[in-house]
């Protein structure tokens, strides 16, 4: 009985394994690579697993140890989906582990600094992100600040200024550190958010914990803004509304920042629990969120025609900040990959207000009544 080599395979290359084939190394090398054999076993046509090094496996009798590939497969190979080893001086480290901050296991299972750029969604999630607490000042400062008080309009801009400049600290304290841009692992599914979940269990009772940041920066970013954002408007909000909020009474100037000091660890634990939802559902939050809000202030103001809606600078504000985020949510959705066909999409933006006004008149509550008790 004599033992043959099986076949000899290069880096990332693949090969049909044949018992046929003569005076090969008697060393086979793979890496993330699967090996298609055939010619035996029935025939057939099965794939090994993927494995890293196999050292000299020989066919006997035109069969093939399966058992003994498959575990030397194990033995090299980190288990579960992020797991990885970390390079050290050139060098690869024997044991698997989770990867520091800023790097992801790649497909060999070695930890990989996060180089690439971000696309253009994740910039469009960064911007949704980042928008909210804009959004919700704005909204709480209008409501608290009265139709008599003159101070709403420098809160707004006092607003906008906080997360302005939250944004771009983030962003220079993000790396590269120092410029307006940031390094990213690009989000290849769901559970790249979730990596707490996907801890694996080799031997089914020791958890290797290999929980990451796969999404680097995408997750922790958005809770560096946050917290600049809160810092800065505890620094600056409260010295600008006592000396001009001067209309509102003691108990009413400062609700506004009270408010916010209800909503921002609502955000904050919003991002940390469905960041990876909101990362895939921002766009049709945005275009439901915009039209719902929309479709409730013409309403609550009595817009009926357009000469209503021209009635007040503040009206016409109102509504192409609500056309802005109408067409932030379609782009988002489209990604603009075909200009010639994602753009004129952005023409169904004025659209539902449009469609509002023309249909007002018909749904005006007096007139429903009145025909009702007319019987008509």
């Amino acid at each position: 009985m004599s033992l043959r080599p099986i076949c000899h395979i290069q880096y990332g290359g693949s090969a049909d394994v044949s018992p046929q084939r003569k005076n090969m190394p008697t060393r086979c090398l793979l890496v993330n690579t699967y090996v298609r054999r055939s010619a035996f076993i029935d025939g057939g046509s099965k794939l090994f697993p993927r494995c890293t090094l196999l050292n000299n496996i020989y066919l006997n009798n035109g069969g093939v140890d399966l058992f003994a590939m498959i575990a030397v497969a194990m033995s090299v190979t980190c288990p579960g989906l992020y797991c990885g080893r970390i390079m050290f001086n050139g060098s690869v480290e024997r044991d698997c582990g989770v990867c520091p901050r800023g790097e992801r296991a790649n497909l060999q299972k070695v930890c990989e600094r996060c180089t690439e750029f971000p696309e253009l969604y994740d910039w469009l999630y960064l911007g949704f992100m980042a928008i909210l607490p804009l959004v919700l000042h704005w909204f709480f400062i209008e409501w608290y600040s009265g139709k008599k008080s003159s101070s709403a309009l420098m809160q707004h801009i006092t607003a906008l200024l906080e997360c302005s400049v939250s944004a771009m600290v983030t962003l220079l304290v993000t790396e590269p550190i120092g410029m307006l841009s940031i390094n990213s692992c690009r989000v290849q599914m769901l559970s790249d958010w979730y990596t707490m979940l996907y801890n694996p269990s080799p031997d089914y009772i020791n958890t290797l914990h290999c929980t990451q940041e796969a999404v680097y920066p995408l997750y922790t970013i958005v809770l560096i803004y946050y917290a600049f954002c809160l810092v800065l408007m505890m620094l600056l909000r409260p010295l600008l509304v006592k000396k001009i909020a001067c209309g509102l009474g003691k108990s009413d100037r400062f609700k506004s920042i009270y408010a916010a000091l209800y909503f921002f660890p609502i955000l904050t634990v919003l991002q940390a629990v469905g960041g990876g939802l909101l990362y895939y559902a921002f766009p049709y939050i945005i275009l439901v969120l915009s039209l719902v809000t929309l479709a409730v202030y013409m309403s609550a103001t009595e817009i009926q025609s357009f000469k209503n809606l021209a009635a007040k600078k503040k009206r016409l504000v109102v509504l192409f900040s609500h056309w802005l985020l109408h067409a932030y949510g379609i782009i988002s959705i489209s990604r603009l990959d075909k200009l010639e066909q994602d753009l004129p999409l952005l023409a169904l933006v004025p659209g539902p207000a449009m469609f509002y006004i023309a249909t007002a008149k018909f749904t005006e509550p007096s007139r429903i009544l009145s025909e009702g008790s007319n019987g008509h």
